[in-house]
């Protein structure tokens, strides 16, 4: 064992001296041999002694062989990628020492395992709380106002401008149009923006409800240092007349008083900003009711976690509205032209002065959501690595997290059940099991606005699911593409300028 734990350390040391070396093409040659060797000495310490560390620290080496491998492709911006993966680097060197570190320290000390489950799932216990409370929180802090709390459909209210960008859409885009034609809010303009789309019903699906006031925006072919769908929203952006600008996906669907009770809410809580989380219609055919992981997910990740608290505020790109004024101050979509979830930033800036709020979209507001299953995956996977900022680090923090946050309650109860374990540990784990399923059903609540008994057995496959596609979605970000609309959408971050202007 301590010839193995000499070895990781002498392969660890290898490893800085690559990423230090100055030349890239050492760097790239070099990197395969690193790979081989910290896999085979990680291996190597799980099958001597294995136990809880050492698949962590097999789990740890694997974003390590991950971020190697960033160095072999060299997507990259050179200087961008060289302090990208020592950064990654030195974050996983040091978890993995804190890991083997603990682990050395309680042989030494003669601490028993149990004792060492003990703190981990009181951990657990402690983390599952905070989730199921802060998710709480959130449900009482974003509720909309009544129906009777609205005002009529007089002629003081802001005027609103409704801006759509389309690309490839046919029939959603029809049924969204014909929910937002039927609106019964008095100074409303409904902008609809082609974005170069290939499906040519598109255009002729817009140009048909202009007798109906929608009118039509042709799109520009995107600037290298734009993503498209922000590209389009500085388009509308710039098109829009409103003082209120809603921005929001086809899937969305309003019902007469929709527009009015949202704008109501937004005037009565003097907010410059609202990101609505609608109420989702379950899609049809998804395998495995996937309609029960992906989307519950995605809402998770904005309800469940102390965001304020670290001034990250929840945001949806569903449907969101702000006023025009805040979005010009702010720099427009120019500010973020290639960040994957552009509204966060706005959200951000109209946080500052206690300017944004998060609402639900219940029953009584009527904005849904009609996504399809394909489609939940799809923006699943565009944005969940962009969420954790494109950091590997980070995704292996999130993985580690979840999987012993969840499946190890999971794992001990299963063990209780068909083994020997204490009734101390065996209780932490069902209170643990407990909370987390309370909270992953009010997610599911607040995404399908009914309750749903199914959801009390999901949490575990909920969580294979959501580490899943953090992994998948980092891979395919570093590695290949996303396709999204028929565009990658992951060209690389940083790029070199050849020549920089004179002046």
């Amino acid at each position: 064992m301590a010839t193995l734990l000499l070895m990781f350390w002498w392969v660890t040391a290898a490893e800085l001296v690559v990423l230090l070396l100055p030349s890239a093409w050492w760097r790239r040659v070099l990197a395969p041999f690193v790979c081989v060797a910290l896999s085979a000495v990680s291996a190597g310490l799980l099958v001597v002694h294995p136990s809880l560390p050492m698949a962590a620290v097999i789990v740890i080496s694997v974003y390590r062989i991950v971020n190697l491998f960033r160095v072999v492709r060299g997507r990259m911006h050179e200087k961008y990628l060289r302090r990208a993966t020592r950064q990654t680097s030195l974050w996983a060197i040091a978890a993995q020492g804190v890991v083997l570190g603990v682990w050395f320290l309680a042989n030494r000390q003669h601490v028993s395992t149990y004792h060492v489950w003990i703190v981990l799932m009181y951990l657990d216990l402690v983390g599952a709380g905070i989730l199921l409370v802060s998710t709480l929180r959130s449900i009482r802090k974003t509720r909309v106002l009544r129906a009777e709390e609205a005002p009529g459909t007089g002629n003081d209210v802001p005027t609103l401008t409704v801006a759509i960008p389309a690309r490839n859409e046919t029939d959603d885009l029809e049924a969204c149009l014909q929910s937002l034609i039927a609106s019964d809010y008095p100074k409303l303009e409904i902008l609809v923006l082609d974005d170069c789309s290939q499906n040519r019903r598109t255009p002729e699906i817009i140009r048909s409800f202009a007798h109906a006031g929608v009118r039509f925006v042709q799109g520009e072919v995107p600037a290298e240092n734009w993503l498209a769908k922000n590209q389009a929203c500085q388009q509308l952006l710039t098109e829009a007349n409103g003082e209120l600008v809603l921005f929001c996906g086809v899937d969305v669907r309003f019902e007469p008083h929709s527009l009015r009770l949202l704008v109501a809410a937004m005037e009565r809580k003097r907010k410059s900003m609202v990101s609505l989380l609608p109420r989702n219609e379950m899609p049809a055919h998804a395998p495995f009711m996937g309609a029960m992981l992906v989307q519950p997910l995605r809402y998770a990740w904005e309800l469940s976690l102390p965001r304020r608290q670290f001034r990250r505020p929840p945001v949806l790109s569903t449907c969101w509205i702000a006023r025009r004024e805040l979005l010009l101050a702010a720099g427009g979509f120019a500010a973020v032209s290639r960040s994957i979830v552009p509204e966060s930033y706005f959200a951000r800036t109209s946080m500052v002065h206690d300017g944004y709020s998060f609402m639900q979209g219940d029953g009584v507001l009527g904005i849904t959501s009609n996504k399809r299953f394909s489609e939940q995956l799809a923006t699943a996977m565009r944005t969940r690595y962009p969420q954790v900022h494109r950091r590997v680090e980070l995704v292996m923090a999130m993985t580690v997290a979840e999987l012993m946050g969840v499946v190890m309650p999971y794992a001990l109860l299963v063990w209780g059940v068909f083994g020997t374990i204490s009734l101390q540990l065996l209780s932490i784990s069902a209170a643990t099991i407990i909370l987390l399923t309370t909270t992953y059903v009010l997610v599911t609540y607040m995404t399908y606005r009914r309750w749903l008994v199914r959801a009390l057995w999901f949490p575990l496959f909920a969580i294979g699911m959501d580490v899943g596609l953090l992994n998948y979605s980092m891979v395919q970000y570093e590695f290949f593409q996303v396709i999204w609309k028929d565009r990658n959408v992951c060209l690389p971050v940083m790029r070199a300028i050849e020549h920089l202007p004179t002046e």
